[in-house]
């Protein structure tokens, strides 16, 4: 492009600007040499950056390549959906086709199934490295694309997690505690991954729905509102919904905030 590689800054899971998730999104990827996508998510410093090529999506953390992440996939439909002028999105992602219906500032994604199993560490080292004693269900790893390893524990709010530890167990942790009927709140740790705290992690709200639902602390098919990033300040809003064997839905909003261009070649 003459003036550079147009990119985008969306605000994911919120329909405020400067809340839920910034993702940078490159909406013409197939112009930008592949060589530069890590570089430029690195060089953008957020937990996510897409590259849009057509239909498909690659989608990069400041350290490397995702074949599934949820706000990424959320903001390349509302910026797809926009240029083609459609409702119903279907993107191609590492780990699949991903359906996503967006209208009226809200974006629902039918999420990949994810595969289930008992955390593969330790436990008691996992526990101690956010500094709690005990869960309140079984530790398990869902597996949509990415691995979110779930948590389920009395209060989130005060934790106060050994980073250097969690990193060490190279997991994606999602931390989350029910705050009343169809509600809880959810803070999800990616040290290994370049990603401190997430603001707002849509790959891992539809296994957080999804154990919930497996444990008995939540109804399958119900609406379940996710709060997340209000620590960091970026308060964000994710809906959940999931029924064992399926389906797994995720919504929010998304709003456009920046654009500009890079000129790199």
């Amino acid at each position: 492009m003459p003036d550079g590689h147009h990119y985008e800054i969306w605000d994911v899971f919120t329909d405020t600007p400067l809340e839920g998730n910034p993702l940078g999104v490159f909406p013409h990827g197939e112009e930008i040499p592949s060589r530069l996508y890590q570089k430029l998510a690195r060089e953008l410093n957020l937990s996510e950056t897409v590259f849009i090529l057509g239909d498909q999506i690659r989608i990069f953390t400041p350290v490397a390549e995702l074949p599934f992440a949820g706000h990424p996939t959320l903001g390349a439909a509302f910026v797809v959906a926009e240029r083609d002028g459609r409702d119903v999105v279907t993107l191609q992602t590492g780990a699949g086709p991903v359906v996503v219906t967006v209208a009226e500032g809200y974006g629902e994604m039918d999420q990949p199934y994810p595969s289930i199993e008992p955390f593969r560490g330790d436990d008691a080292e996992l526990l101690a490295a956010l500094g709690v004693k005990r869960a309140l269900a079984p530790i398990e790893s869902y597996t949509n694309g990415p691995t979110h390893t779930v948590v389920v524990l009395d209060d989130v709010a005060s934790l106060r997690p050994d980073m250097g530890r969690l990193e060490a167990l190279g997991v994606q942790l999602s931390a989350v505690a029910s705050t009343g009927a169809g509600t809880a709140k959810l803070r999800m740790f990616a040290p290994a991954l370049g990603v401190a705290e997430d603001p707002a992690t849509g790959s891992a709200a539809g296994p957080v729905a999804l154990h919930l639902v497996r444990h008995g602390l939540h109804r399958a098919g119900t609406r379940l509102e996710l709060t997340q990033g209000v620590e960091i300040g970026r308060p964000s809003t994710l809906i959940a919904t999931a029924t064992e064997g399926g389906p797994v839905k995720v919504g929010g909003g998304a709003v456009r905030v920046a654009t500009g261009h890079y000129r790199v070649a």
